[in-house]
């Protein structure tokens, strides 16, 4: 019968006695909220390799570098594939989930940086669901290639000219009551766009009304522009009638109102937990143990993939079955 290691004596290596690898801006471990203060025994039912695993990441500040890779190089005792199976244990034994968050990199841009969720406090299926079911999307994160901060010299900015006040003769004229119109203003450019389409201040009052009509359906100004001055005749005899007819006649179709916010328009925005053995993403929901269902129904070539554990989750007899099942080298 195998012995059971309930002593905490090789729970961890010596914390932080060498430098510890620092993840990228925005990416690395993240403690959960709520856990309990750190004792000696918080990792004691866990099997030997777990207990020393859990023991380093739980001294690991936030931001620290959480991939297999990372944490081998600073864990002698063990090879990447021994942590990867390390970190598959402790998902399942609700200690940690990897995530993938959005993050906004940027002129429209979105990139995918990857979390571990770390808690001291083993928890279950239905905890990190609606943790992490609540988790928002990431803050801005600068671009790879600018992790190392470059510092900023200061600039003295210069001083305002003082501008001389216009004469009567140079004085502006004062602005109509009101801004014009984004449709006005396109209706003002297409002269400058073709002089056959050069129209009056009179004109484009006129035809604003049928202008605003195509922004209204969704197009830009430029579309507006591009579209009215295009295969024009050789000469237009009455510029306003012209565009007062191509502004009826070719009117854009009406598109489908934009979903709401909280519309699943954009599923891939939402984070999305990473399988811990295969990293697969999928809803928090989607990947109890932090597994995917390929992952929890196949039998991988090693024995170190655990059972899933009963529904009350008795922690002391399911932890009691992974150090069995987890006992290889």
């Amino acid at each position: 019968m195998a012995t059971q290691h309930i002593s905490p004596a090789l729970c961890a290596p010596a914390p932080l006695s060498r430098p510890y690898a620092k993840a990228n801006p925005g990416y690395g471990k993240r403690s959960t909220p709520g856990q309990r203060p750190p004792r000696p025994d918080d990792f004691a039912l866990l099997p030997e390799r777990e207990r020393y695993v859990a023991g380093y990441v739980d001294h690991l500040p936030d931001g620290a570098a959480m991939d297999i890779k990372s944490l081998a190089k600073s864990l002698p005792l063990y090879g990447q594939m021994a942590v990867g199976s390390a970190l598959r244990a402790l998902g399942v034994a609700g200690h940690l989930r990897h995530v993938r968050c959005p993050a906004d990199a940027g002129g429209g841009q979105i990139r995918w940086i990857t979390r571990t969720y770390w808690s001291r406090t083993a928890r279950d299926n239905e905890w990190w669901a609606a943790f992490l079911g609540a988790v928002p999307a990431a803050p801005a994160v600068p671009a790879a290639a600018s992790v190392l901060a470059v510092p900023q010299q200061r600039t003295e900015e210069p001083e305002p000219v003082p501008q001389p006040a216009p004469g009567p003769e140079e004085a502006p004229q004062a602005a109509p009551a009101g801004a014009p119109s984004p449709a006005y203003l396109a209706l003002a450019r297409l002269g400058r766009a073709d002089a056959r389409l050069a129209l009056s201040a009179a004109d484009c009052a006129a035809l604003e009304e049928a202008a605003a009509a195509w922004l209204a359906r969704g197009v830009n100004t430029e579309y507006l522009v591009r579209t009215l001055t295009a295969g024009l005749p050789a000469a237009v005899d009455s510029p306003v009638g012209f565009v007062r007819r191509r502004l009826r006649d070719k009117l854009p179709p009406l598109l489908p109102a934009a979903p709401a916010p909280d519309a699943p328009a954009t599923p891939g925005r939402r984070p999305m937990v990473e399988c811990t053995q295969c990293g697969a993403p999928g809803r928090p929901e989607a990947l109890p143990d932090g597994l995917c269902r390929s992952c929890r129904t196949s039998a991988p070539a090693d024995t170190t993939t655990a059972p899933e554990p009963p529904a009350g989750r008795d922690v002391a007899a399911y932890v009691g079955t992974l150090r069995e099942l987890l006992r290889s080298p």
